[in-house]
């Protein structure tokens, strides 16, 4: 199923969705607001999404899910993201930088670059407005498939989408945390797909439109079966040594990024889709 977190009369609620009912269940008696309070509701051992939301179907109301209502599916304490996991955003990373052989070697090598994201104050819902950097001068989307952590495991999908300053980050690698971590840097929605909904997350269908003044100026579409690294080992290198909060979302990389000199403008709409997921929309700002 896919999980929503929505917000009526001031409320935030969690609700499920089979693809033909959706269910809020947090209107059954003791039902879970937050995927946090899905995931304590049941056995300390039971990590299953479904499993866990099945005891309040039967008695939870059914509602429609309007895109108005939805807020950031999962409230993570961290966002990390992986870079340089598709053969393209090497590519990508190599245009920009002074310095391209050091995104050779972590292509080729063992150990994956992980890095740190956002934070709860940094990371917007669907339908809010991502940020570009106003001391930037080349900023683009990267929309990624995000893991959700639990104890360590991974329970859950969605989308994001790491905002990136390309000329900063370009300009010295060690200026890495700055075009990436900033105010809005970072969305994820519009929902958390359970591993059930999500059969095969190495091949999931992923496209991305970016509309200005009425027009699509961007579109692309790749396939996650293009990473060269899983899901389980990205989870297995962030969670080694480092004990990260449950609910952590982990962004997997990008393989879809706009070429040449394209850059975002305010008033831009981002529009990033995966397959079993949804879609994930936001408007451009600059901060």
């Amino acid at each position: 199923m896919r999980y929503y977190s929505v917000t009526r009369g001031g409320e935030r609620r969690l609700v499920a969705s089979n693809g033909d009912t959706a269910s809020d269940l947090s209107s059954a008696p003791g039902g879970p607001d937050s995927i946090a309070d899905l995931l304590t509701s049941g056995d300390d051992e039971e990590l299953d999404l479904d499993a866990l939301a099945r005891p309040f179907i039967d008695d939870a109301a059914t509602v429609s899910v309007a895109t108005d209502d939805l807020t950031t599916p999962v409230s993570p304490p961290e966002v990390w993201a992986a870079g340089v996991t598709y053969e393209i955003s090497e590519e990508a990373r190599q245009e920009e930088s002074d310095k391209p052989d050091v995104y050779i070697d972590v292509y080729d090598s063992e150990r994956p670059e992980i890095f740190f994201k956002s934070t709860p104050s940094r990371t917007v819902g669907p339908g809010e407005a991502v940020g570009i950097r106003g001391d930037s001068t080349w900023d683009t989307p990267e929309p990624e498939l995000g893991i959700v952590l639990y104890k360590g495991d991974i329970v859950g999908f969605t989308i994001g989408n790491d905002m990136s300053s390309r000329s900063i980050e370009g300009a010295n690698p060690l200026y890495l945390p700055q075009a990436k971590v900033y105010d809005r840097c970072c969305s994820l929605g519009p929902c958390v797909a359970s591993l059930n909904e999500v059969e095969d997350p190495h091949g999931l269908e992923m496209t991305m439109q970016i509309h200005r003044d009425g027009e699509v100026v961007y579109d692309g579409t790749t396939n996650t079966d293009q990473m060269v690294r899983s899901c389980e080992e990205l989870a297995s290198y962030l969670v080694r040594h480092n004990v990260v909060p449950d609910l952590t979302v982990l962004l997997t990389g990008t393989a879809l990024v706009p070429e040449g000199d394209f850059t975002l403008q305010p008033g831009d709409v981002v529009e990033i889709d995966i397959e079993d997921i949804g879609t994930l929309r936001n408007p451009v700002t600059r901060v």
